[in-house]
């Protein structure tokens, strides 16, 4: 009550002081700090002393620092970071505490690099494996989006920097992501793409969020009366401030009138170019203050835009209690190990293929690019400037310090570049012979492949063109099998892949971006130092056709460049395998470990409830196995016999536990009726059905443990 009492008297102190700056602005200098005044700032006032807002990509670490007007780098020595890794990775944790930590010391980073608002995370939803930008979400499950990402916030927002949730909202694919006009439901868009959005809102109290490039039913999304207006600032009470997608803006009236605030990267391609005084032409710049002049628009709305500018301000470059933050540390390098460690997803283990004994005198065929490619550069905005990157390749040399390591590339990719390929210079056909023979001469062969952040790969600005690996790597995987079938793959990617090696290799491992400790983490996992822990944060389909956006056609995804469909509507990734009885390669929550867990003793507080009851599911986890380790305990609740189409049974809570061997661990996860309601179309509101619900409590969504039935009266 007394901390309640005290945010109230801060947040009225601001409010008073935004008055008061208010009140001293011309109407130019106001209308100047609505739009950007280089790649990345957007102008104070010199005059009374308000400073420059400056803001930086992105969800993964510090973006090193580019020119004042164009995307060339400005070549600092100063600003190399830790790279940390990618949300894919944080969100197959299932670890909220990890969230903070991770938070923490990325929005340390930012502070001490003197950025106000860092532009992450990305809680996008995972519909299609082919989207480029799917590694820098958090997965499929708005649940699991909506619990991770606001622990993120906090941890980043204590250091006085603003988290900036995008990309606000159903920008779900790259590919002409642009102008593609998405029609989805009311009940999809609140159901499964908002969620995250909310949570980030009205319990990570975020600062600022940022419009996606697409349109919403005719309307682009950063200037969007629906998404802005009316859910964001409206039904969310959103205090914060709204900012383009470089380059999101598209007209001057909506822009004003819609919800927008700060217009970023407009008067550029969106890549290299800009024209004279380009910022002064921004459709928030004189044209607004055109209308204004002309007593065509109400000044209202300017000072609404600058109020909640001040106030992001006074949250941060204003506030006199800033911390200093701090920059590569190895307390920053710690916490991206660990969370590097903990997301890795063991898939595949035949014969206890993993772990890999560090003693023994081995020799082990390292192969594959992804082995020493550096992952932190690449991928668009989100790309990196570390400090360090131990590759794959050296984590295992380090640890395996008693094997004979021996190394081939097996394939080769060219070098990371934005908006364009180019093709490697090296000869294929040599590459896969020197990775055979390699392969021939070893007792264990490391497949290191997958992904890259190359265009067309896991990339911003472009999908994915193929569902199977790149670069032959289908190919050299069999030729290596038929001399050598004792064969791990570690797969290096933030987006599922076809796997029609699967059947023949040991095990599967995968590693997603790792960021600055990559190498060391996955050493770790491989030699058993560390027990993985990890679960999908989306499903695997075992083919494309497989995965619902792409089940319904042209229509549905990509588009016809015009207009997409989301046919699927609420049956996204294991909603959509569940309920169609479609298997999947690997489920949504799957995971091994080197332990075995059992859970038992499953039981509800109450078989009956009504709507203001908790819903107490709690139960027992055992470690059987010989090592400790983690296991997450997962809940999903049905409703059968619904009045309206539902998935089989969505996920509604998750602990991870950690359980030494031979022991047990007690697990209770609250659910509260009101998160079993649907949305409801016919009252644009949520509606809780009474009647039977089955609640289904596993370690992954295609194991279950037990199923109980309660009832909401």
């Amino acid at each position: 009550m007394i901390n309640a009492q005290k945010a109230s008297d801060e947040n009225e102190k601001i409010e008073i002081k935004i008055d008061s700056i208010i009140a001293l602005l011309t109407t130019e200098e106001k209308v100047a700090m609505c739009h950007a005044q280089s790649k990345f700032s957007t102008p104070g006032v010199e005059r009374i002393g308000i400073p420059e807002l400056w803001m930086s990509d992105g969800p993964h670490g510090v973006r090193s620092e580019l020119n004042w007007d164009n995307w060339e780098y400005a070549n600092w020595t100063n600003d190399s970071i830790t790279a940390f890794p990618a949300l894919t990775c944080l969100a197959a944790t299932f670890n909220p505490e990890l969230s903070k930590d991770y938070g923490v010391n990325v929005g340390e980073e930012a502070r001490y690099r003197k950025k106000d608002v860092l532009l992450g995370p990305g809680v996008n939803m995972y519909r299609t494996p082919l989207n480029g930008r799917n590694f820098e979400y958090m997965g499929e499950d708005p649940y699991l989006a909506s619990i991770m990402v606001v622990p993120y916030i906090q941890g980043v927002q204590q250091n006085g920097v603003a988290a900036c949730v995008k990309h606000y909202a159903l920008n779900n694919q790259e590919l002409w992501r642009d102008h593609i006009n998405v029609e989805v439901s009311d009940r999809a868009l609140h159901e499964i793409y908002l969620p995250a959005f909310k949570a980030a809102v009205q319990k990570g109290n975020v600062w600022s969020i940022m419009g996606a490039y697409n349109q919403f039913r005719g309307q682009y999304c950063c200037h969007n009366q629906l998404l802005l207006n009316k859910i964001l600032k409206d039904d969310w009470q959103f205090d914060g401030v709204v900012i383009t997608d470089w380059g999101g803006a598209h007209d001057t009236k909506e822009a004003i009138f819609n919800g927008l605030d700060i217009e970023m990267g407009t008067g550029t391609d969106g890549l290299t170019t800009s024209t004279k005084n380009a910022y002064d032409s921004y459709y928030l710049a004189n044209p607004f203050l055109k209308l204004l002049k002309n007593k065509e628009v109400s000044e209202d709305y300017l000072n609404d835009k600058v109020k909640r500018i001040l106030r992001l301000m006074l949250r941060t470059n204003m506030n006199p209690n800033k911390p200093y933050g701090r920059i590569n540390n190895i307390e920053h390098l710690t916490v991206a190990r660990e969370v590097a460690t903990e997301g890795i997803v063991l898939l595949k283990n035949e014969n206890n293929f993993f772990p890999i004994n560090p003693t023994k005198k081995l020799t082990i065929a390292v192969i594959g690019e992804n082995a020493t490619k550096s992952m932190t550069l690449g991928g668009g905005s989100s790309e990196l400037k570390a400090k360090s990157e131990i590759s794959p390749l050296q984590g295992i040399k380090a640890r395996f310090k008693n094997a004979t390591i021996i190394h081939a590339l097996g394939y080769a990719s060219g070098p990371s570049a934005y908006g364009r390929v180019i093709p490697s210079d090296l000869d294929a056909k040599k590459l896969q012979q020197e990775a055979v023979d390699a392969a021939s001469k070893a007792d264990v062969v490391l497949f290191v492949g997958g992904l890259n952040k190359n265009h067309f790969q896991d990339c911003e600005g472009a999908d994915r063109q193929s569902y199977e690996l790149p670069f032959n790597q289908n190919e050299l995987l069999n030729n290596i099998l038929k001399v050598n079938n004792n064969l791990g793959v570690i797969l290096i990617s933030g987006n599922a892949v076809e796997m029609p090696w699967l059947p023949k290799v040991k095990g599967l491992m995968q590693a997603w971006y790792l960021g600055s400790e990559a190498g060391h983490a996955i050493a770790n996992v491989v030699s058993g130092d560390v027990n993985p822990s990890g679960k999908l944060p989306f499903s695997f389909p075992k083919k494309l056709e497989d995965n619902a956006a792409h089940t319904f056609g042209e229509l549905s995804y990509p588009g016809d460049s015009i207009n997409q469909y989301y046919k699927e509507d609420i049956l996204v990734g294991y909603r959509w395998h569940d309920t169609k009885k479609i298997e999947p390669q690997f489920a949504f929550g799957e995971g091994l470990s080197y332990t075995s867990f059992k859970i038992s003793n499953v039981k509800t507080n109450k078989k009956t409830y009504s709507k203001t009851d908790e819903i107490i599911v709690s139960g027992n986890v055992s470690n059987i196995g010989n090592i400790d380790g983690k296991e997450v305990v997962q809940v999903y609740v049905g409703k059968p016999k619904s009045k309206v189409k539902r998935a089989l049974k969505e996920l509604k809570g998750f602990q991870k536990i950690n359980v030494e061997k031979g022991a047990n661990k007690d697990f209770t996860i609250t659910i509260h009726p009101n998160d079993l309601a649907f949305y409801d179309e016919t009252i644009s509101d949520w509606s809780l059905e009474k009647g039977d619900y089955i609640i289904y409590v596993g370690n992954g969504s295609n194991s279950m443990s037990a199923t109980i039935k309660i009832r909401i009266n």
